[in-house]
């Protein structure tokens, strides 16, 4: 059992993918899914933690790694036993909550169960009905009410949250609408609805969103981004245009060659729009802006419409936003900036004795088995080439996703990942595949864990999308237990993450901590006043000339006035009590701290401590 206190394995697995009534079920499945001979036999596991098991398990396995996954799979049947015997839980009422201004109460918006309700033409919801599409999103029961009134918001929602159909949908139908009032026909090189994204795949993604909608609704749309070639667009912009997507550099690039006129623009999204400006979109965004805003200035000109979608809203970007666009509508749904519902979250946490890569491997291997599709995120890029060869010398088959990958690979890199017969399942990525792409995601795993949340909430926004279920494991270095911890508690208590940063976490904690030794300065500060108040009372008084014990004391002649001479000894008295004590209590704080220290060096080390980010009662016991 020495063996077996050390070969537990700190991840955790979702106990519904196997039902085991009795303990000899277990023996079988071992021997049809043996240990991968990957994995080295002096490979020092995640976590030590206590384990029990039968005396027949003992007996019949005498191999250590047919023995670790005998005790991990018996963990897996008692939690699903504990699991199984609580109650159902209920399914949260779609109930947007609205605060009235600084009281506790919270009115409840109930949100509407079918489109039918959102006033959407019949065109519309044959497009819907095409795409198995029946019951609206929050962000969608929101937005697309707002932007049929034709009003410029802001569509803030988790990404996974269908907020693509949340603009597109209204849109499609105002500009019908405009056709049927305004008489507006569709022209060569005019488009009437101008679709901004910052990246060429999800150029690709809303593109591909907006055609499967135009079969119904009839109206044209075509693909306008970079890392193509430039004559094909040319050509499309000439022939009769109602929708543009693409990048804002190319389009821009277009607009100053004159293949792109600004006329007809009454629709304008920026998708990702915290992403553009976060990554320097800003003044390319602002370059396009110009020519609207003062032809919106002309007295017989409608102006233009602008919607903004994002995933995240930072204090920061929304400031440039009100600055830009003034009096913009917020509209942000519940779940922004929180932890995804239907995604377990797990952390294992290093102490650095450990290899981090032979722990990826460890958390990677299960997924794999069971045939899911994983993203490996990483923080730069050499850690992310790191990974990828790592794993391919362990017969895992790996694609990237980063910035020094061609546009053209980085395609091809996501067909092979989404083909589902394909043998590609693992995407190494970087955080350029955090945003903006809508991929069926099984399993994140962040082998670097992100600099603050709102990174984190992106990168899990790649799994769990739009109702399904997914999983997310972090491998915590020392230097990010502080932000993860932070995170965890967060999103236990199911609160924001909007403001986490490894930064503004350390200088929180450092302040604190400045705080606590400034109240127990003050206090050893009183302590030391009292004791010498108790020691040296104060003398009574005394006429000139004799001593606080009425002995006279000799006077010295100073011209004509006399003097009283100063007393010797008082002074010394007073002040070397005052310097005794002290230092005789900085010594005792100094000794105490040397205390606490040596306590904490002799104690006990595990190499793993693992927590896990659901709520409290959920956790391992």
């Amino acid at each position: 059992m020495v063996g077996a206190s050390r070969t537990i394995l700190s991840l955790s697995l979702s106990s519904s993918l196997f039902t085991f009534s009795k303990i000899p079920n277990v023996i079988p499945f071992l021997r049809l899914h043996k240990p991968s001979s990957r994995f080295h036999q002096a490979f020092r596991p995640l976590c030590a933690a206590a384990a029990t098991t039968t005396p027949s398990t003992e007996t019949n396995i005498t191999d250590p790694d047919q023995l670790k996954h005998t005790i991990l799979l018996e963990r897996l049947r008692l939690r699903h036993l504990k699991e199984s015997a609580k109650p159902p839980q209920q399914r949260p009422s779609s109930v947007v909550g609205v605060e009235e201004g600084n009281s506790n109460r919270k009115k409840s918006k109930k949100l509407t169960e079918n489109f039918e309700e959102l006033g959407l033409s019949e065109e519309v919801m044959g497009a819907l009905q095409e795409l198995n599409i029946e019951v609206p999103t929050e962000i969608q029961c929101i937005g697309i009410p707002a932007v049929m009134e034709r009003k410029s918001v802001v569509l803030g929602s988790h990404t996974g949250s269908g907020k693509t159909l949340a603009y597109l949908l209204p849109i499609v139908q105002l500009m019908r609408e405009d056709e049927a009032s305004l008489g507006k026909i569709t022209k060569p090189r005019r488009p009437r609805t101008v679709v901004l994204c910052p990246t060429r795949e999800l150029s690709e993604q809303v593109y591909r969103v907006a055609k499967s909608i135009s079969h119904h609704a009839r109206f044209r749309s075509i693909l306008v981004s970079g890392g193509s070639r430039i004559r094909p667009q040319e050509d499309s912009l000439n022939n009769a245009i109602d929708m543009v997507v693409g990048t804002p550099g190319r389009i821009l690039q277009h607009i100053e060659e004159g293949n792109m006129v600004y006329g007809d623009i009454a629709y304008l999204v920026l998708d990702e729009a915290d992403t553009m400006f976060d990554r320097g979109f800003g003044p390319e965004i602002r370059k396009f802006l110009a020519p609207l805003k003062q032809r919106a200035l002309k007295t017989n000109d409608q102006g233009f419409q602008t919607v903004l979608v994002t995933a995240t809203m930072t204090t920061a970007v929304q400031k440039l936003v009100d600055e830009e666009f003034e009096g913009i509508e917020h509209l942000r749904t519940s779940t922004l900036h929180k932890k995804i519902a239907n995604a377990r979250h797990d952390f294992v946490k290093l102490s650095g004795s450990e290899d981090k890569l032979e722990a990826l491997l460890q958390v990677l291997e299960p997924s794999l088995a069971k045939g899911s599709k994983v993203m490996v995120f990483c923080n730069t890029l050499s850690s992310s080439r790191a990974v990828d060869h790592y794993l391919s010398e362990n017969q895992v088959s790996t694609v990237n996703y980063h910035g020094e990958v061609p546009a053209e690979q980085r395609v091809e890199n996501l067909r092979k990942f989404k083909d589902e017969e394909g043998d590609c399942p693992t995407l190494v990525c970087t955080d350029l595949a955090a945003r903006g792409l809508d991929l069926d995601v099984d399993h994140v795993i962040m082998f670097d864990f992100p600099k603050n949340s709102i990174d984190y909430l992106h990168r899990t926004g790649r799994t769990a999308r739009m109702g399904a279920k997914g999983k997310v494991t972090s491998l915590i270095s020392r230097k990010d237990q502080m932000l993860a911890g932070r995170i965890e508690e967060a999103m236990r208590n199911n609160e924001s993450l909007e403001s986490l940063t490894t930064d503004n976490v350390r200088r929180d904690a450092a302040r604190t901590r400045i705080t606590q030794d400034k109240g127990r300065s003050i206090k050893q500060i009183r302590e030391v006043s009292k004791q010498r108040n108790t020691k040296d009372k104060p003398a009574s008084s005394s006429p000139p000339g004799r001593s606080s014990t009425g002995v006279k004391t000799p006077l010295r002649k100073s011209g004509s006035v006399l003097k009283p001479r100063k007393a010797s000894s008082p002074p010394e008295k007073s002040s070397k009590p005052k310097r005794k004590i002290l230092k005789t209590v900085g010594s005792r704080s100094i000794a105490a701290r040397g205390q606490k220290g040596s306590e904490r060096r002799t104690g006990k080390k595990l190499s793993v401590v693992g927590f896990r980010g659901r709520s409290s009662s959920a956790r391992a016991t």
